[in-house]
């Protein structure tokens, strides 16, 4: 569980990050800045939460995993069907490669979803 720990730490970090990268200057609604902040915060929180595996850490975890792939469905999905020009003028990242790493973070969270829940180790 520790690799997921870290990949969860990594992403969830990477995830504010980045959305701070990408809305710099561009005039970005708040929400749409914040959003990456209401998946990431949880998923480093839960990372260290994780250092002692219990099982309502492990329901955590995974909240933190769902809620992130939940929240990169519809940003990945909706970015690879049908971009749009404004879409990709306000960002500084270029959107292929922005769709790129979302597709990315999103494949990681389903995974780490499936990780939270099948691995064994959670123990009350």
């Amino acid at each position: 569980m520790i690799y997921w720990r870290w990949i969860a730490g990594l992403l969830g970090a990477s995830l504010m990050i980045g959305e701070t990268i990408r809305s710099w200057g561009m005039g970005r609604p708040f929400l749409f800045v914040a959003d990456d902040f209401f998946i990431g915060i949880p998923l480093v929180v839960t990372a260290f939460l994780m250092a002692k595996d219990t099982i309502a850490r492990r329901a955590a975890f995974a909240g933190a995993w769902g809620a992130t792939a939940g929240m990169l469905y519809p940003s990945f999905f909706g970015k690879l069907i049908e971009p749009t020009a404004a879409a990709a003028a306000t960002t500084n990242i270029p959107f292929d490669f922005l769709t790129t790493i979302i597709g990315v973070a999103f494949a990681t969270a389903l995974a780490g979803l499936v990780a939270a829940v099948a691995l064994k180790g959670a123990k009350e």
